[in-house]
């Protein structure tokens, strides 16, 4: 189950030194926004995924399964409006779209089970029983 645990590789190069200096310079886009943080914890017969998503609401978050891998994409749309007299004085607006995925091939995807509290998605992953190979003898033709 390594698949849960996703990694990147972050190649230092010119280009990310440039990237850098513009998000310091000019400010990130999506500085209001993280990533969707995940902790996943081997609880024995399941798997145990945490994912941090402040902020949206239950109808904001999608959870796919896609043949052994599991998506979960959040959408956050607010508007932020001040007024003064019927004219704006200030009117906001952010959006932002976040998207994980997981290998899931040892997993019991049909008693997968979700909750949402708090900012705080749960997923309960059943581990799969794991099939002992079958030993045979192979006859010579």
């Amino acid at each position: 189950m390594f698949e849960l645990m996703p990694f990147g590789r972050k190649e230092r190069g010119l280009s990310d030194y440039f990237d850098q200096m513009e998000k310091n310079f000019f400010g990130s886009l999506d500085a209001g926004f993280s990533a969707i943080r995940t902790d996943v914890l081997d609880q024995g017969d399941k798997y145990l995924l945490r994912a941090e998503l402040p902020g949206f609401e239950k109808k904001d978050i999608h959870i796919d399964l896609d043949g052994d891998r599991l998506v979960i994409s959040a959408e956050h749309n607010a508007e932020k409006e001040e007024k003064e007299k019927d004219s704006f004085v200030r009117r906001e607006r952010t959006y932002g779209s976040f998207m994980r995925s997981f290998d899931v091939s040892g997993i019991r995807v049909a008693d997968i089970k979700a909750n949402y509290t708090n900012g705080l998605l749960e997923l309960e992953l059943p581990k799969a029983e794991a099939q002992a190979p079958t030993a045979r003898r192979i006859e010579i033709q």
